[in-house]
């Protein structure tokens, strides 16, 4: 499959890796191919491909937006004409002061991504954990895969998604539509303060068990 990434830091850059390594096209989406972060992403994975964003998105089938979230205006409407009918996976979370939800809890993130493009199939995934779980998502000795939960409004999308998912070894679960987002952007906050302030390991995940 054609994958692009808008944004490769933390959680962009491990995703790319580790798609590719499965066999996947990958994309970096970059205005700079020079830049530190393009720089870190190929060292880790030489086999990368970095191309001007238009011409990274309007090849792919399917594109990662891992931005700062300030960013993300900006950013798609770089790449507007040529996202249209995309599966647009969006892994980005509004965080406000003193990680409070950035949009109030009155909006979530994807739906605001969601109307930025609205030509575009959104689905959340890939935002409930911090980096350390991208970069290894493995957790041997248990006979349950970690979850990742996911949501968006097209089934099809969604599909393809979970597929993705499963593929880099979570156990994917699929929590409804767009509406869902909100809940699993609190799910990220929850993460967060667990372990960047609580001090709980980062290796920490969630698991769905089913009798």
């Amino acid at each position: 499959m054609k994958i692009a990434f808008i944004g490769y830091g933390q959680v962009g850059a491990p995703l790319a890796d580790h798609l590719q390594r499965l066999g996947h096209h990958i994309t970096l989406a970059a205005n700079d191919p020079n830049s530190e972060s393009v720089k870190k992403a190929l060292t880790k994975n030489a086999n990368l491909k970095v191309a001007a964003p238009r011409v990274a998105v309007s090849d792919a089938e399917v594109v990662f937006l891992a931005t700062p979230f300030q960013a993300n205006e900006a950013a798609l409407k770089a790449v507007a004409d040529e996202i249209r009918g995309k599966i647009l996976i969006d892994c980005t979370n509004p965080v406000g002061a003193n990680l409070s939800h950035g949009l109030n809890s009155v909006q979530s993130g994807s739906e605001m991504v969601q109307a930025l493009v609205p030509y575009t199939n959104v689905v959340k995934a890939f935002t409930i954990y911090g980096f350390e779980n991208f970069e290894d998502s493995s957790y041997p000795g248990y006979n349950v895969k970690p979850a990742m939960m996911y949501c968006g409004k097209d089934s099809a999308a969604k599909e393809t998604v979970g597929e993705l998912i499963a593929q880099l070894g979570w156990h994917p679960l699929d929590v409804g539509g767009l509406e869902q987002a909100l809940h699993l952007e609190h799910m990220t906050l929850l993460w967060v303060r667990m372990v960047r302030i609580m001090g709980h390991s980062p290796n920490l995940v969630w698991a769905a068990l089913f009798r």
